[in-house]
């Protein structure tokens, strides 16, 4: 089996910073397309950040310049620093990940989220 297990969310202050970890355990052969979404009170679950393998990223409007989601392969491990925190970014943060088990496809995984929260 393979799990997602995201960490790092907690309360931070308005223009702080926070990190997101996303670790891919069980029998994880190779992690493929790595993201970050987020859910708002209210809102629909939406992107916020995807990097391939060779490390390309893509960016939501919103957080661009301000986020940078890197990966560490060897530890299969996917990261979001997120700076400059707004009032627009207080959410659950998901990782997905498309990833192939030893002896099994490559399949969408999901973690159970993080929760971010910022104070003025």
């Amino acid at each position: 089996q393979v799990q997602l297990l995201e960490s790092g969310g907690g309360l931070a202050q308005e223009g702080g910073s926070l990190e997101l970890s996303c670790v891919a355990s069980g029998s994880v052969y190779a992690m493929n397309a790595m993201s970050w979404y987020r859910q708002g009170p209210g809102q629909q679950r939406e992107l916020v950040a995807a990097i391939n393998p060779n490390g390309r990223t893509n960016y939501a409007n919103s957080v661009r310049g301000r986020f940078t989601i890197s990966r560490d392969n060897a530890r299969n491990t996917t990261y979001l620093q997120m700076r400059a925190l707004t009032t627009e970014d207080p959410a659950v943060y998901y990782c997905r990940g498309e990833i192939a088990p030893r002896m099994g496809p490559m399949l969408d995984y999901w973690g159970r989220g993080t929760q971010v929260t910022v104070s003025l």
